[in-house]
């Protein structure tokens, strides 16, 4: 039998064809989700994002601590608290801070981004869904990654940054950010 578009037309709408497909696309829809979240031993993957001056910032083994803010009233909250300690408090303590604003909509990042520009410390930007999916979150709070030298998670700590000071995940001692 010669091979046209009536056979051909057949074999795609085959139940057999229709039902691999759907088999497949839940196969990589539960691969999706086994994968979770970080966990401690995970090595962070490495990321690059511009901070709210525009400069790049590329996430790199070496660093000690990894911030993550999820929500706009945490990110204002530990935005606050950092400015108070100071420019340089985050790099002099091998920390980065990066905040999510992928779902921030554009008209909204007009005001926010000249707001940012206002802190003395560095905010690096999470403008996609995929560079934050990875980081563990809880709501309200700052997840707290401590990395080892070579970027694989020690601990994950969650920091409310409403509570008072810095609480007791974040300590201003020189060489010491969390306990």
């Amino acid at each position: 039998m010669p091979y046209n578009a009536a056979s051909r037309r057949k074999a795609s709408n085959h139940p057999c064809r229709q039902w691999l497909g759907a088999v497949f696309f839940l196969v990589c829809l539960a691969a999706h989700a086994w994968a979770g979240p970080l966990a401690v031993g995970d090595a962070v993957p490495s990321f690059a994002a511009q901070d709210q001056f525009g400069k790049e910032f590329k996430f790199t083994p070496g660093l000690h601590y990894l911030l993550v803010g999820f929500d706009m009233n945490a990110g204002k909250l530990a935005n606050h608290k950092f400015a108070d300690l100071g420019a340089g408090w985050l790099e002099q303590h091998g920390a980065a801070y990066v905040l999510d604003i992928h779902t921030m909509p554009a008209v909204a990042r007009l005001f926010a981004l000249p707001k940012m520009r206002k802190y003395p410390h560095r905010i690096i930007l999470g403008e996609t869904a995929d560079l934050l999916a990875p980081f563990p979150h809880q709501p309200e709070k700052i997840t707290i990654l401590e990395l080892a030298p070579a970027g694989t998670i020690r601990a994950i700590r969650f920091w409310d940054p409403a509570s008072p000071g810095l609480g007791p995940n974040l300590d201003p001692q020189p060489g010491k950010l969390p306990n």
